[in-house]
C-alpha cells in the first residue's frame, strides 16, 4: 500500500473493456470527492459510458486511492467509508495511519474503518526528526535523572533500547508496537 495521504484527492480514469479492445482509450477521470458512495460513483460511470449496452468498466489509471481498494476492474465500496474516516482523521494523521496499516498487516478493505482507527490512535506517538529525538524527548520527560545525568545520557544507545523492543518508527513516525 502506498503512503498516499491525499486520499480527499482520488480520482480514478474510467474506460471500458470494449473501448480498449477495439484500440479506443476513451474515458475520463472522475474524481471520488464529486461522488458520496459506490452507488453514486458507478451512476456516473454508466451515464459516461451510456453508449454501450452493458458496459464492463475498465479503471486505466488511478490516483490517490490504497491499492487494496482498487483493481483495474473495481473500486471497493469501502473506499468511501475510508475516505471519510481519514477526512475526519485529519490530514497530520493520515500518512502515519496508512504507514501503521501497513506495517501492522492491518487491511482497509475487510477490517471495520473506526477499530482501525482507534487502534492506530492506541499505537501512534507522533512525529520526530529522528529515533534518536524520540529518545531524547522520552529521557527528558523522566523525573528521576537529574539535570547531571540527562547531559551525559546516551541518547542514541537509548534510541537503540527503545527501537528494539517497544517503538517502531518509518518516515519519521513513531509507533508503540503493540
Amino acid at each position: 500500500m502506498a503512503h498516499d495521504s491525499n486520499i480527499a484527492e482520488a480520482a480514478i480514469y474510467v474506460g471500458t473493456y470494449a473501448k480498449y479492445n477495439d484500440g479506443s482509450l476513451f474515458g475520463k477521470w472522475l474524481k471520488l470527492s464529486d461522488y458520496s458512495d459506490i452507488t453514486e460513483f458507478y451512476e456516473a460511470c454508466a451515464l459516461l459510458h451510456k453508449d454501450e449496452q452493458d458496459p464492463e468498466y475498465m479503471f486505466q489509471d488511478y490516483e490517490h486511492i490504497p491499492e487494496e481498494l482498487v483493481s483495474e476492474c473495481s473500486l471497493s465500496e469501502k473506499f468511501f467509508m475510508v475516505r471519510d474516516a481519514l477526512e475526519d482523521l485529519g490530514d497530520s494523521e493520515t500518512t502515519p495511519f496508512l504507514i501503521w496499516c501497513n506495517n501492522t498487516g492491518r487491511k482497509l478493505s475487510s477490517e471495520d474503518t473506526d477499530d482501525l482507527i482507534a487502534d492506530f490512535k492506541d499505537d501512534y506517538i507522533g512525529e520526530y526528526d529522528s529515533e534518536k529525538d524520540f529518545a531524547y524527548e522520552l529521557a527528558q520527560q523522566r523525573n528521576d535523572l537529574s539535570e547531571f545525568a540527562k547531559s551525559y545520557f546516551d541518547y542514541e544507545a537509548y534510541a537503540n533500547d527503545l527501537f528494539g523492543d517497544s517503538y517502531w518508527s518509518e518516515d519519521g513516525y513513531v509507533f508503540y508496537n503493540s
